[in-house]
């Protein structure tokens, strides 16, 4: 099976990796970066729960993918976590603002599966384990700096980044707003209607009114002319 072009770091560790049909070599637990210049290099694996040492896997061990297992060619290196904790990683990092202050934390980023090159990175607003939680995107130019569990963007919010995936509250309050903005569109539209038919109403009475004032005008002026007395020269 041809391997994709590209990958999110979180659907590679969800991956089960395997070697052959007899070595199981557990989940992806992190990833294994080169931050300054914002490329993976790899990942590594923990073959149970109850084993200290990380199975440290390259990109190009990668043979395949099919449904929920993930091949490799080759043998892994073998580590221990206090060794890989040592290792540069932006994962879970603080985003700053250009004004100094925290605005999320780095929760994944989109790469090449064949370079290893970050295409760009996504952003949590809060803790980016809870599962659901939004997304934005930072963009490889957005970053001024990075610093170990620290990024520093050049924003101000993250309403300025794109949003990739809305969470469930997200979706939830613009849907509100939707119902809301249908709502306000609904009541203008039946307080124009009124107006309009207050003002109809108002023009109706008006022609009645102007239609009863002639009405009587001309009966006092038909009865000013036969209550004429007989000395009128025009008799």
């Amino acid at each position: 099976m041809k391997l994709p072009k590209e990958f999110l770091l979180s659907e590679l560790l969800n991956l089960n990796v395997k070697g052959d049909a007899i070595n199981n070599y557990g989940n992806g637990e992190n990833v294994w970066m080169h931050p300054p210049v914002h490329r993976i290099l790899g990942w590594y694996s923990r073959p149970s729960n109850f084993d200290l040492k990380r199975n440290v896997w390259k990109l190009n061990q990668i043979s395949q993918i099919i449904d929920n297992d993930i091949f490799v060619k080759g043998d892994p290196a073998i580590s221990d976590l206090a060794t890989l904790n040592r290792f540069p990683n932006l994962i879970e990092a603080n985003l700053i603002n250009k004004e100094g202050s925290k605005i999320g934390v780095i929760a994944d980023f989109l790469f090449e599966m064949e370079t290893g090159n970050i295409k760009f990175y996504l952003i949590s607003r809060s803790n980016p384990k809870i599962p659901g939680s939004s997304r934005w995107k930072l963009n490889i130019e957005d970053i001024i700096d990075q610093q170990p569990g620290l990024v520093f963007g050049s924003i101000i919010s993250l309403e300025d980044l794109s949003l990739i995936k809305s969470s469930i509250k997200n979706q939830f309050l613009k849907k509100g707003r939707k119902v809301l903005d249908r709502f306000d569109d609904m009541r203008n539209n039946a307080s124009h209607r009124l107006e309009n038919w207050l003002e109809e109403d108002e023009d109706i009475k008006l022609k009645s009114e102007y239609k009863r004032n002639s009405f009587y005008n001309e009966n006092e002026e038909v009865r000013s002319f036969s209550n004429k007395s007989d000395d009128d020269p025009w008799i």
